[in-house]
């Protein structure tokens, strides 16, 4: 039902436009220039995820639909960058594909493509099995083992979307359309294809509780960006299961969208990163969190304590170097490299203060008391246990 239903109302609204699809979006008026009319008209979105977006980076857009976020994510990335957009709809592709040539034209370079292919399958070319099924048609049961046998080799040689090959990632009111069973591998494509290091900056529509089962089998609503909303907390909790971390907020609309049978529908943008991968291994580094809070607590159960010197493994010291991370830390490093035959494993798991003494290279002389009044919020020394 989802699939169908999905891409006969976008086939639709590809050819007029049709207000009711997502909310409206307020882009930055500069990069609308060059994009033809006929795109600006059949933009269906409800937030800005590709302001995001950075100079030189390879993007990828997920249901890029008539390409408009591509359009100006071409921009911002410029001529060393690249923009790839993935679309199910073929006059949503048509519509982009036929945009590119007048972008193109007046940026003076070419950093754009659209593929067609499921965002919850971005190892399929959908183009390709194509062109393959209309010289080898499907007339029997071994016809059918060959089409299955060339189409997993086709994923494995050709993938739509390589492996590690993105920067980030951006989509703009697409994730609540794909069905309730292929979200989970949808979200496993995202992890995919994304870089070590690399993020999501996703917009999309959330529910503020469970979305009920009468309207979720409203092909109105589902296809409208309704009943296909996650809800608001497993939203983050879907890009958390396959391995991203540092999942943040960047904006969410007071209000809602609308209200349907008293659930509220509104818009979210977040982000979140790849690259947590790895060994944890004591390089003698610590980190000190300067507040405002008392204490925080990161996905991987690490605990910091508000100017307390905790000591991590060489793996969460990168990571909290980069965003989100970063400005919320000081970075305590040895005044020596730790040699590579001196490494030695290091358990995350346990609240762990960093003696002064460690980053002068010196003896570790970290007390259990330290470290209980560290985690209890006091300094050790301090009178308050």
């Amino acid at each position: 039902m989802f699939d169908s239903t999905v891409t006969e109302r976008y086939s639709q609204a590809a050819q007029a436009h049709e207000p009711g699809l997502c909310c409206p979006v307020d882009y930055d008026p500069k990069f609308l220039k060059i994009i033809p009319q006929e795109v600006l008209d059949r933009d269906y979105g409800c937030g800005d995820p590709v302001s995001h977006v950075r100079e030189g980076e390879t993007v990828l857009d997920l249901g890029s639909g008539g390409g408009k976020v591509c359009f100006i994510a071409a921009q911002i990335v410029g001529p060393k960058g690249k923009v790839i957009g993935v679309d199910i709809t073929d006059d949503m592709l048509k519509l982009a594909r036929n945009a590119t040539t007048k972008v193109v034209a007046q940026l003076g370079y070419n950093n754009l493509e659209f593929r067609k292919g499921r965002i919850e399958d971005l190892t399929t070319d959908i183009e390709r099995l194509d062109e393959y099924l209309k010289e080898n048609p499907v007339r029997n049961e071994a016809d059918l083992k060959l089409l299955q046998l060339k189409t997993e080799q086709m994923r494995r040689e050709f993938p739509l979307v390589a492996d590690n090959s993105v920067d980030v990632i951006i989509s703009n009111c697409v994730l609540n359309l794909v069905s309730p069973d292929q979200k989970h591998q949808m979200m496993k494509e995202i992890y995919r294809v994304l870089k070590p290091g690399g993020r999501v900056v996703i917009s999309d529509i959330v529910s503020d509780e469970d979305v009920p089962l009468e309207l979720q089998q409203d092909k109105d609503l589902w296809s409208g960006c309704y009943s296909g909303a996650i809800r608001e907390d497993r939203f983050f909790s879907a890009f958390a299961d396959v391995g991203l971390y540092g999942i943040k907020t960047l904006a969410r609309d007071e209000a809602p969208w609308h209200t349907v049978n008293g659930v509220e529908f509104r818009s979210v943008t977040i982000a979140a990163y790849k690259g947590k991968e790895g060994i944890c291994l004591d390089h003698l580094q610590a980190v000190v969190f300067k507040g405002p809070f008392r204490r925080v607590e990161d996905d991987d159960n690490h605990l910091y304590e508000r100017g307390v010197r905790m000591a991590v493994c060489e793996k969460t010291f990168r990571i909290l170097n980069r965003e989100p991370y970063k400005e919320y830390f000081d970075f305590l490093q040895p005044n020596q490299p730790v040699k590579p035959e001196d490494v030695k494993p290091f358990n995350c798991a346990v609240p762990t203060v960093r003696d002064p003494k460690e980053t002068k290279n010196g003896v570790r002389l970290v007390s259990a008391e330290a470290i209980q009044a560290a985690v209890a919020g006091c300094a050790p020394d301090s009178g308050c246990c």
